[in-house]
């Protein structure tokens, strides 16, 4: 865990989505197995577990990418495992991807306003003259897409094509069209996936400053398990597509189940 940064004794509020039992085939391969668990309010709640797991899938679950054959999801009390990716979007939910999301040939302010898209409401007549109300609106929605640039500390390259930069400022591109979005829940899968120690230091800053000034609920999946550890109020582990534990880091540090599939420490 880079050092300097752990996490906050915040307020978690009440429970923001419950998946119930839910389980996911592709043909004869069960992907989850009747997992169930909650997320509360402005908590961090991280999902750990061995590669093919389950746990994208579980994201993809939650943000209407897959739906799932079996169990529920209810989100602010609706039930949503049928519901379409944009309407998750619509709902609050954001996505970060394992495999960087973002259009190369475009600036990395233009890739932030994509996560403003759902937010313009401006009739298409009044955007193809891109004058008057649709013009107020694209100011308003590109001072919001500068203020998430601010966030992030990424104001110098605000303009240039993000094909053209480095891995770990790309990862907070990315990050920054989900937050464009003004999300109430914040799926990240792998955020740190490929980072050098001083890109992880910053992206763990990041997500604690969301998580604290914004009270943005966080689901994370990351194979760091200092970073899991240190900056998540609860952890969940998946192994073979079941819930094989959860609790807080604590807990799960001390769960043998967990240590003998997934932490690789045996005890005598």
């Amino acid at each position: 865990m880079p050092e300097g940064h752990t996490a906050q004794h915040r307020q978690v509020g009440d429970v923001i989505m419950k998946v119930e039992d839910v389980s996911l085939s592709f043909g004869g391969v069960r992907a989850l197995d009747n997992v169930s668990f909650d997320v509360r309010e402005h908590e961090i709640l991280a999902i750990i577990g061995p590669n093919g797991a389950g746990k994208s899938s579980m994201l993809n679950c939650i943000n209407g990418f897959y739906h799932p054959q079996e169990g529920s999801i209810y989100y602010k009390g609706n039930r949503r495992d049928t519901a379409k990716t944009f309407e998750a979007a619509e709902e609050g939910i954001a996505r970060t991807f394992q495999n960087i999301a973002l259009f190369k040939g475009m600036s990395t302010l233009d890739n932030i306003m994509t996560g403003r898209n759902l937010k313009m409401k401006k009739h298409l007549f009044w955007q193809a003259l891109y004058f008057g109300p649709a013009l107020k609106e694209e100011m308003e929605h590109r001072a919001k897409a500068e203020e998430v640039i601010d966030f992030l500390e990424i104001e110098a390259i605000r303009k240039t094509p993000v094909g053209r930069l480095p891995y770990g400022l790309q990862k907070r591109v990315e990050l920054g069209r989900a937050l464009a979005a003004e999300p109430d829940l914040l799926l990240l899968d792998e955020p740190m996936a490929g980072m050098n120690y001083e890109e992880k230091e910053d992206m763990v800053r990041y997500i604690l400053d969301v998580n604290d000034e914004f009270g943005t609920t966080i689901i994370l999946i990351e194979h760091d398990m200092s970073v899991v550890m240190d900056i998540s109020d609860r952890v969940i582990v998946l192994d073979y597509g079941k819930k094989l534990a959860e609790g807080t880091p604590d807990e799960v540090k001390g769960n043998q189940d967990v240590i003998d599939a997934y932490l690789g420490v045996s005890h005598d």
